[in-house]
């Protein structure tokens, strides 16, 4: 079966999706470094692990698919003059 395309708004999704658990995992790896229970820091660890197999899986898909959004060429127009 072919791969569909992502609408603009799953690919944002699946790019927020992909920072988030960046972000999750950076953050438990260097709290780690400050935590003194060995049951917070196992957890935290467990975290790691569980949230870099989740990017390895969002970036197999994030890989693949076929965005459909158009990337403008222009500069944004200004809010403020």
């Amino acid at each position: 079966m072919k791969d569909l395309p992502l609408a603009p708004h799953e690919s944002l999704d699946l790019h927020e999706v992909l920072n988030f658990k960046t972000l999750c995992a950076a953050k438990s790896k260097l709290m780690q470094g400050i935590v003194f229970d060995q049951e917070l820091k196992a957890l935290m660890q467990k975290d790691v692990e569980q949230s870099t197999q989740a990017i390895t899986e969002l970036k197999a898909v994030y890989e693949r698919a076929p965005f459909q959004a158009p990337v403008p060429e222009s500069e944004p127009t200004p809010i403020l003059n």
